[in-house]
């Protein structure tokens, strides 16, 4: 892991640490079933799913409990989370590797990244873009803070670690065979399943 990001850096250390502490609790979990039940309605044979950026897999949790008997990969910077993540889903399936470190030697029924490009340095965003198109051989299901205009917003007193864009829109216009065929919002403040004001956007490859 060479060369990293300012933002791999700060995700690959201490505060990268201290987010898995933030982000284990049965809430979470609960909200995370409802927010896939909704999100993969609209799909078909998932049988291989890869997320990026998994920290110990609280979004793979929920889909294993949602899609039993599947096979699940995932690609996450930070050590500590890592470990964690190779006990849920296998260390074979478990890549301990920058996003851009990562080579994609094979295809999956659904590569989807979640609250991660929101933190990806912008100048490198088409390199994540074009490993999660290259990845999917039929669904990409992105879940990040939207804005149609780029924007810079500070992150827990942090600059330069937190960026809102239209990054579904982006795909679209890079990809010609990429379709939009279901999105959504889940509110902060929603009395049952709340997510932190995620929009999501779930593409299908033709």
């Amino acid at each position: 892991m060479d060369n990293l990001t300012n933002q791999e850096l700060f995700w690959k250390g201490d505060f990268g640490k201290n987010y898995i502490d933030r982000n284990k609790d049965e809430k979470l979990l609960a909200s995370n079933l409802s927010f896939f039940s909704r999100a993969l309605e609209k799909t078909n044979n998932l049988n291989t799913i890869i997320e990026f950026g998994a920290n110990i897999g609280m979004n793979l949790k929920a889909l294993k409990s949602l899609l039993p008997e599947r096979e699940f990969f995932a690609i996450e910077i930070n050590k500590n989370a890592h470990t964690l993540l190779s006990d849920l889903i296998g260390k074979e399936n478990a890549y301990h590797k920058s996003l851009f470190d990562f080579s994609v030697d094979k295809i999956y029924d659904l590569s989807f990244i979640k609250g991660v490009l929101i933190h990806i340095n912008p100048d490198k965003l088409n390199v994540v873009y074009e490993k999660l198109y290259n990845s999917s051989n039929k669904y990409i299901l992105i879940a990040e803070y939207y804005n149609p205009t780029p924007m810079t917003i500070p992150y827990r007193g942090h600059d330069d670690k937190l960026f809102k864009r239209d990054f579904a829109g982006e795909m679209l216009d890079k990809y010609e065979d990429l379709s939009l065929i279901d999105y959504g919002f889940v509110y902060h403040r929603d009395a049952h399943f709340p997510q932190d004001d995620i929009t999501w956007f779930l593409l299908e490859k033709k």
